[in-house]
């Protein structure tokens, strides 16, 4: 059974995790977009969950992250015009999108550009703007190390700083900083530039032209995204469907795993998946 896709987009491999079933694109798609300097074990939980319950999932490392040949793009837009090509490669013409923290801006983006491609957009951690500290973002490029132990402090509830995991003897900080520093050198610092680089009113604009059904999963005690940020979203979007996780952090997949599957399972099966009309 093939649990990975390895595809080409723009001449470099690209690696592409299936949820551990074998990839059929005749299935309604899910693309799950992970942030930065992570790459698509940031979303095993709940991309296995869709995969082994009749939808096509493909979690990609982004370029220069995980697998994937550099180098890393820095560029939200160009981020979402890849993602674009890299649907063509796997023969998807229509997919929902998931995203988190950088990938919730490239799913954004991605979603305004190809109105007619994307059937529902889940954007996770994210707002606008997506700031990031000019002095952090430097140290991202030049003490990568130190930049990494700022960020799993940051982006995790006290709970998740102490321990956090709900599966006993793992350490939530500890498996985020351990992937981190696995990373590619210049894939955390690419991924931040792309955030701190996407304007507020390009975000603003993109978020207006969503034509599809939309979710924002926030949480509640996200030190990363501040709450201004995720009100501006929110009230950029069409009538979005809003859910809050009132204990989590910034990294709500890890943190609280379940919660975070059982809003994007109430969100996307319905769009993707809608009941027979009664005879």
């Amino acid at each position: 059974m093939a649990q990975t896709l390895a595809l080409t987009v723009d001449g470099h491999a690209v690696h592409v995790a299936t949820g551990g079933t074998d990839f059929d694109p005749a299935r309604p798609a899910i693309v799950f977009l992970h942030g930065a300097g992570m790459d698509h074990s940031a979303f095993v939980l709940q991309s296995r969950w869709f995969a082994h319950h009749g939808f096509a999932v493909l979690a990609p490392d982004l370029p220069g992250h995980g697998l994937s040949d550099p180098p890393a793009l820095d560029s939200v837009p160009d981020l979402a015009r890849w993602l674009g090509r890299l649907l063509d490669q796997a023969g998807v013409k229509q997919a929902a999108l998931v995203g988190h923290s950088l990938g919730a801006l490239v799913a954004l983006e991605a979603a305004a550009a190809m109105p007619d491609r994307v059937r529902a957009l889940a954007l996770l951690g994210t707002g606008l703007p997506m700031a990031v500290n000019g002095e952090f973002l430097a140290l991202a490029k030049e003490r990568r190390d130190f930049a990494i132990e700022l960020m799993t402090d940051w982006a995790h509830d006290a709970k998740g700083r102490l321990g956090g995991n709900r599966m006993p003897g793992l350490w939530l900080r500890g498996l985020d900083r351990h992937l981190l520093v696995s990373e590619p050198e210049g894939a955390l610092h690419a991924g931040l530039k792309a955030c701190a680089d996407y304007p507020f009113d390009a975000g603003q604009a993109a978020a207006a032209k969503v034509a599809c059904p939309a979710l924002v999963v926030v949480g509640g005690r996200d030190r990363m995204v501040p709450a201004a940020a995720s009100r501006a979203l929110i009230a950029a979007l069409p009538r979005p469907q809003v859910e809050t996780i009132a204990g989590s952090g910034h990294m709500l997949m890890g943190e609280y795993p379940e919660e975070t599957l059982a809003s994007l399972r109430g969100f996307l099966v319905p769009v993707l998946l809608p009941a027979p009309a009664p005879a």
